[in-house]
């Protein structure tokens, strides 16, 4: 992986990253699609109208199903889904978070509950890394200890303690594998952790960024803190963080979040928010939400967002994805979900443009102003 810095503009950064398979500019929001499908679109949808060069797979997901030696077989990600650009990969420590009844922490891994069928599975650092060979994803997350939020200083401080030990050993099993000519042209993040005291993150932070991490990330955060505290909490850690490396916020957020997240220089973001809000008929647009939902678009001729140049405000009126959503018409999470995305990485775009040409400050006035 290459990456470099494009410009700056105070802490905002544009940068550019290029794997195996794409060419990243940051900043990127990056579509989730958790067992190797973005919900409601296919390869052929995500380049047609959106072309993001990155896109999420979920290892405890794919892993469970189809497995990830069925994925392997038909060719990894790429050849399974025929999403030809990125793939990063998550680890599965957020479903030890979110699964948390079925699940059990040790010093050597997560023991979990299948949700499919019950049945008992063991992640420990080595294995999710197994996993995501297997799946040939060009970004692999290692196995982190996610804390929800709030928790008492000892479990932070566990956690920490336990997502530093188990990021050595993730970083010593990789080199041994690619010694092997096992995913040399894979690449491997760090989960920075800590809850939101300043303390712990820094001491997170300063550990796992001394190792030979090829990105840094920033977990455990949008799990129940207020949002004045997740911010103030990424612009702390960023600056113990590599200048010369990517840097992502882990399951963030909204449009806000995105804009005010890159102004405290991060590079990277993935949310379920763009295409979970779609299908449950929120519309991101400039000017706002829409809730297509409402009556007062049963005979609105416009499209979602007039500003938008997406296929769906090209051609369809809220009328008609009104009637599409209320009729639960397959066709209406299609589209929706073809419009939130595009805002999505239309707003990336603009953010970078003005990063480009030194006016992000005004950007970010005027993407304010918009919603007032």
């Amino acid at each position: 992986m290459n990456f470099c810095i494009d410009k700056t503009d105070s802490k905002a950064r544009a940068c550019t990253i290029t794997t195996t398979h794409s060419t990243i500019q940051t900043p990127v929001f990056m579509p989730v699609g958790t067992v190797g499908a973005v919900k409601a679109l296919d390869a052929l949808d995500l380049q047609s109208f959106l072309n993001p060069q990155i896109i999420l797979g979920n290892t405890y997901h794919l892993y469970l199903r189809p497995n990830d030696k069925v994925v392997k077989a038909m060719g990894g990600l790429h050849g399974f889904t025929k999403f030809p650009k990125s793939f990063l990969t998550d680890s599965g420590g957020f479903q030890a978070f979110s699964l948390s009844k079925n699940v059990k922490i040790d010093e050597g891994g997560i023991t979990f509950a299948s949700h499919i069928d019950g049945s008992k599975h063991y992640f420990t650092p080595q294995k999710v890394l197994d996993i995501q060979y297997n799946l040939g994803s060009d970004i692999m997350m290692i196995l982190d200890d996610l804390v929800a939020l709030p928790a008492t200083k000892e479990r932070i401080y566990a956690s920490i303690q336990r997502t530093t030990r188990w990021a050595e050993q993730s970083l010593a099993y990789h080199k041994q594998k690619q010694s092997q000519g096992i995913g040399m042209k894979q690449n491997i993040f760090a989960i920075i952790q800590g809850g939101i005291d300043k303390e712990f993150r820094e001491k997170s932070a300063n550990e796992l960024c001394a190792l030979d991490f090829d990105g840094f990330a920033i977990g455990g955060l949008s799990v129940g803190e207020l949002n004045d505290e997740m911010y103030d909490t990424v612009e702390y850690t960023t600056q113990f963080m590599p200048q010369n490396k990517p840097r992502y916020l882990m399951g963030v957020g909204t449009p806000e979040d995105l804009v005010e997240n890159v102004s405290r220089g991060v590079d990277m973001f993935d949310c379920v928010m763009p295409t979970r809000n779609a299908r449950n008929g929120t519309l991101f647009t400039s000017f706002g939400k829409v809730n297509i939902k409402a009556k007062q678009y049963e005979t609105d001729p416009l499209p979602i967002d007039p500003n938008c140049e997406c296929m769906v405000c090209q051609n369809y009126s809220r009328s008609y994805l009104r009637h599409l959503f209320r009729s639960r018409e397959i066709t209406y999470f299609r589209l929706a979900t073809i419009h939130n995305l595009y805002y999505y990485q239309n707003l990336m775009k603009q953010m970078r443009e003005a990063i480009l040409h030194g006016k992000f400050a005004e950007f970010k006035r005027e993407f304010y102003s918009l919603r007032s």
